[in-house]
């Protein structure tokens, strides 16, 4: 049986921009992670962690403390943190150490990501012809998707309202005013059918997690929530996926759905045991597919769920309950420890005004990225 593993510590910053380096929102995560678990920075074994513009995360030591630990950098797109997550998951159940930091920054300027075709395997012309500009991808994607499966671009803007809803009860997230429908649906077409409302922003910041054995966790007076599974997949044949050039005819597979399937069966439960989740939500679009690629709905439920406020936080699968990356922007390397740390104060019942009513005590993240790789945990008090 493996060992069970805990989260005794999270912290996180604030997102948007900043005036601080990536490397400095890092170390204030982990500080902040290291001051919930009620610990010493010399008392973490081994750390892991990454950003994927904002220097080497293990060049933190030098701010953070010279204590010799084995510090392994990740870079993984946007399952960076999640990837970080299960590095240091191993780490523990392998019994390399008994106390682990897993952490995810970034910082990124102003403007669209600009991915170069060759870190990708593609050629240079893919970029050229601009199909490097992920926002056409996400509007193709969902486009296709709404055509399939009766979804009407009322819907997007419906999971946007929520998304600045949500936000403007978080104290960290970097939107933080309410937007209508209306006023979403209206502000101006970037990639048929999504709006600029409906996109998340590149941003900077940072979110850290401290985990621990059983044993470990015994000698804390943190209030610790059980991480049941954390996995990561890449994609297989037939998927359709940022940067991916070409599809095969017929049924697509989905690198999500493959990822969620394989934490729910490692946590030993299902979409239907969940009380609280974080869903990939790059743009309003994504967050409608990745409710049914990660099994809480069928194809094209979504639009009468979201009509009724069914992913709302007082709804029966309150989704995305810190506004997301809709509102908090996106450091690629940091979202998906964001997630978590949502998860974790949720069941924690620490989440101030936009807490989940009625305790809680199942969360789920995912998080999904270029070229295709999925991020996803299963946590529980």
């Amino acid at each position: 049986m493996s060992t069970e593993v805990l989260i005794c510590g999270a912290g996180r910053t604030p997102f948007g921009r900043t005036e601080a380096s990536g490397r400095q929102l890092a170390v204030a995560a982990v500080n902040a992670a290291l001051a919930d678990a009620g610990i010493e920075w010399s008392r973490v074994r081994a750390a892991f962690g990454g950003s994927d513009s904002a220097g080497l995360a293990d060049t933190l030591v030098a701010r953070l403390g010279l204590t010799g630990l084995p510090f392994v950098n990740v870079k993984n797109g946007c399952a960076t943190g999640g990837s970080a997550l299960v590095s240091a998951v191993n780490a523990i159940r392998s019994g390399m150490a008994d106390v682990v930091l897993a952490v995810g920054f970034d910082k990124h300027p102003r403007g669209a990501f600009d991915p170069r075709p060759e870190d990708w395997g593609l050629a240079a012309e893919y970029g050229s012809d601009g199909l490097m500009v992920t926002t056409q991808f996400f509007g193709m994607k969902i486009q296709r998707y709404m055509h399939d499966h009766g979804i009407t671009p009322r819907t997007l803007a419906l999971v946007a309202e929520k998304a600045y809803r949500n936000g403007a009860l978080t104290p960290e997230a970097w939107r933080r005013e309410p937007v209508t429908a209306e006023d979403i649906l209206g502000s101006g077409m970037v990639s048929d059918p999504l709006t600029r409302f409906m996109f998340c922003s590149p941003g900077a910041g940072a979110a850290a997690l401290v985990l621990c054995s059983p044993e470990a966790a015994r000698r804390l007076d943190a209030r610790p929530v059980a991480l049941r599974s954390a996995v990561v997949r890449s994609r297989r044949f037939g998927s359709f996926e940022v940067f991916s050039p070409w599809i095969p005819a017929g049924e697509l597979t989905s690198v999500s759905s493959d990822a969620s399937a394989a934490a729910f069966e490692e946590a030993g439960i299902g979409p239907g045991d969940v009380d609280v989740c974080q869903l990939q939500d790059t743009e309003s679009g994504a967050e409608v597919m990745h409710m049914a690629e990660c099994g809480f709905c069928e194809d094209g439920e979504q639009e009468k769920l979201i009509a009724t406020g069914a992913t709302g936080i007082g709804g029966v699968l309150p989704v995305n309950t810190d506004g997301g990356c809709i509102a908090n922007g996106e450091p690629i390397g940091a979202s998906g420890l964001r997630q978590v740390y949502e998860v974790v104060q949720q069941l924690r019942g620490r989440a101030g005004d936009r807490q989940v009513p009625g305790g809680p005590r199942v969360g789920f993240t995912h998080v999904y990225g270029a070229p295709g790789v999925s991020a996803c945990t299963v946590l529980s008090l």
